[in-house]
């Protein structure tokens, strides 16, 4: 592989390492497959090192066709030197690339061009010498046609000369360092435009210097930029930058060293700065954009990842006030089987009767869980529902209904649920959400479920991009029961999607439970590529073969039974009996295919086959005491779930409308780099209300105490 040192230098792995996995990439391994079941092969990086490899690889290969793109350009121009395809070759980076295209970039003609047109290149070539002393009777010798005058002549000239400085790579390179350590990112609100924008008050003047501001404060200030409210420009000290650039040009201090400084001045403002100013501008958001991506999708795996609640009976509940709480309950597959509507708050208070519903719903479907959304009227609900008499065992939880809007009116909702409206649909998904959070939540478009950070504002195909890893390795990494998953579920298996998720549905709905793995070779267009890749993923409870219902890939089976057979009993022995298990010495099943790391995995998936990798859900309480935001009180201290977190802090609910932040600097007794080091999505945390903002409806949080 042409790309592998580099590659493997860029990212401090071996090139064997990455040679393999590209080499599996391109034969369609996903990386869910490769992570999990060609370790030996790769040295066992993880997901997040292969898709790094291959998002590398891919820059690579435009990085590659780029350079072939300029080749022939200039080929087409008659200007290719064995010289410059040398240089070309032998560059590494695009910027570097475009430089040496930039003097045979086609674009819209020039100052300079007119100046060529009218004879006065070879005066600047004069003026570049910087020999000449009298330049204004050296120009009179260009004074004709289209050059009225020696001050024509030299302005020509002087375009000229700022044009050779501005496609000069050492001076690109010069203003390059000069913006990279003393750039600073300027943001001013546009006159006029101070009470619509009032949202971005904050940078109404302000300065930052472009290498230490935060991600999330240059994308408020791109986003108010670009929705007309700010103006935002990114420069370094002038004077800095064209002492930078001098050297390079003039030579003593004749006329015409005048002259050509004069030129450098133009060359500048006119096109150095801005050409550079674009490109850090280009580059900073990116960075931006690559942060914000990278809190993204780190906040969805955490969301998906959450604690299931399991196959229980659960009654779900969609908050409201005017139109009432749409109440479902659910049996344990979360099959819908009764949905109904109560009153319990303002204008329309019927709270006995109300009472009376939930009271006799528990008991009529042996109810097990209640689960409240925590969007409009979730704290009132929640508190008329503990107020209810409800057996001990009926564990209350309040769960993030973001996204379920979108979920309710989708194809899928309407396709799952034709005949309810989308009330019913939203309760139905607030419920599932507890049971199972990660199949519920690969229904709804990723960027809809409200755990990013300016998330319409960074690239949305890399956006989508990074989403679309995040659910499928989440989704890979617990497993899914292949006679249980839906197809939106099974759509993210590795080796699957859509349509052979649609497949294995319309087999299972024609043949029945599948009994077996090897049963999915059957399903028509799953063929033995898409198996390999799908099989280690999928489990069947109650499987003939106990196999079936691990993280064991039938590639692997024969080393299980081989195991067996050496302790003298059953596979299904050897799984149910750890001390036959402890007897086991992997380093006898080693061979030139299968090392240490596929048989650790194997001896781990035997002691727990079928584990779910998430852990357990806990049963939370907020405050009693807290309703609105006017109950917060500075200095006391409440539980709380984390609900978001960012780069420069984390939102937290308390039990009112408004979600509390404790900012990074509030977060320990040390300095904290990343929030997601302290604290973790959906985490249940004591917080100290330490600031409280009515007006602006702001709660600031410490977990300092």
């Amino acid at each position: 592989m042409q790309f592998s040192s580099i590659i493997a230098n860029n990212l401090s792995i071996q090139e064997k390492q990455v040679e393999n996995t590209l080499k599996l990439l391109s034969e369609g391994a996903t990386i869910p497959f490769i992570s999990r079941y060609r370790k030996e092969m790769t040295g066992a990086l993880n997901e997040v090192q292969i898709q790094e490899i291959q998002t590398l690889f891919e820059k690579l290969n435009e990085f590659a066709k780029r350079k072939e793109t300029i080749l022939q350009n200039i080929k087409d121009q008659g200007k290719l030197t064995p010289e410059l395809q040398k240089r070309i070759h032998d560059c590494t980076t695009l910027t570097e690339l475009e430089d040496i295209y930039l003097p045979y970039k086609p674009h819209k003609r020039t100052k300079a061009d007119i100046a060529r047109e009218n004879g006065l290149e070879p005066l600047a070539k004069i003026l570049m010498k910087q020999n000449e002393r009298n330049v204004e009777e050296r120009a009179l010798a260009f004074v004709r046609n289209n050059v009225s005058d020696t001050k024509a002549a030299l302005q020509g000239a002087r375009d000229i000369i700022a044009e050779w400085v501005n496609e000069n790579e050492a001076a690109r390179n010069r203003i390059r360092r000069v913006f990279t350590y003393e750039a600073v990112i300027q943001s001013k609100v546009i006159k006029g435009k101070e009470t619509e924008a009032e949202k971005y008050k904050d940078y109404f003047d302000t300065k930052d210097l472009l290498k230490r501001c935060s991600s999330h404060r240059l994308l408020a200030m791109r986003r108010g930029e670009s929705e007309g409210f700010l103006r935002v420009s990114i420069s370094p000290d002038e004077d800095k930058a064209l002492d930078a650039i001098k050297p390079l040009f003039v030579r003593g201090t004749t006329e015409s060293s005048k002259q050509v400084e004069l030129a450098i001045n133009d060359s500048y403002k006119r096109l150095i700065k801005p050409s550079i100013e674009n490109e850090f501008a280009t580059a900073s958001k990116e960075k931006a954009d690559e942060e914000a991506i990278r809190v993204f999708s780190e906040n969805l795996r955490q969301l998906l990842l959450a604690a299931p609640l399991g196959e229980k009976r659960v009654l779900a509940i969609d908050p409201g006030f005017r139109t009432g709480c749409k109440v479902v309950c659910l049996d344990a597959q979360g099959n819908l089987v009764h949905h109904e509507t109560i009153f319990t708050h303002p204008p329309v208070s019927q709270q006995f009767e109300a009472k009376k519903s939930i009271e006799y719903l528990i008991e009529q479907f042996s109810i097990e869980a209640i689960s409240i959304g925590n969007g409009t009227a979730s704290r009132e609900t929640e508190l008329f529902v503990r107020n209810c008499t409800i057996p001990q065992n009926v564990q209350i939880f309040v769960v993030s209904e973001n996204g379920a809007s979108i979920y309710s009116a989708s194809a899928i909702a309407r396709e799952e649920f034709p005949d309810k409206d989308v009330t019913v649909r939203g309760a139905v998904s607030i419920g599932r959400r507890l049971m199972d959070p990660l199949a519920e939540l690969v229904k709804i478009d990723a960027k809809s479920i409200g755990v990013g950070q300016y998330q319409h504002d960074v690239d949305q195909s890399k956006l989508k991009k990074a989403l679309d890893q995040t659910v499928i390795n989440s989704v890979n990494m617990v497993g899914v029961n292949l006679n249980t998953a839906s197809k939106h579920l099974l759509t993210y298996i590795s080796g699957l999607g859509p349509q052979l998720a649609q497949n294995i549905i319309d087999y299972r709905a024609e043949h029945g439970a599948f009994t077996a793995r090897k049963e999915l070779t059957k399903v028509p267009r799953l063929g033995a590529k898409a198996y390999e890749q799908c099989a280690g993923f999928l489990r069947i409870p109650g499987a003939k073969n106990p196999l079936d219902n691990t993280a064991v890939h039938p590639e692997s089976y024969s080393i299980v039974e081989k195991m067996a057979k050496d302790l003298k009993c059953t596979v299904s022995e050897l799984i149910s009996n750890t001390s036959l298990q402890k007897n086991i010495v992997l380093s006898h099943y080693v061979s030139e295919t299968v090392g240490l790391p596929t048989l650790k995995d194997i001896a781990t998936e035997l002691e727990k086959p079928g584990r779910d990798c998430r852990t357990t859900i806990k049963e939370f309480a907020f405050d009693s005491t807290l309703q609105t935001i006017a109950d917060v009180k500075i200095g006391h201290t409440y539980p709380g779930i984390v609900t978001n977190i960012t780069n420069f802090g984390a939102f937290v609910d308390i039990g009112v409308h408004e979600n509390g932040l404790i900012h990074i600097s509030n977060m320990a007794d040390h300095y904290v780099s990343n929030p997601a080091d302290i604290v973790k999505l959906q985490q249940q945390v004591e917080v100290t209300v330490i600031e409280v903002d009515i007006q602006r409806k702001r709660i600031g949080l410490s977990l300092i105490g």
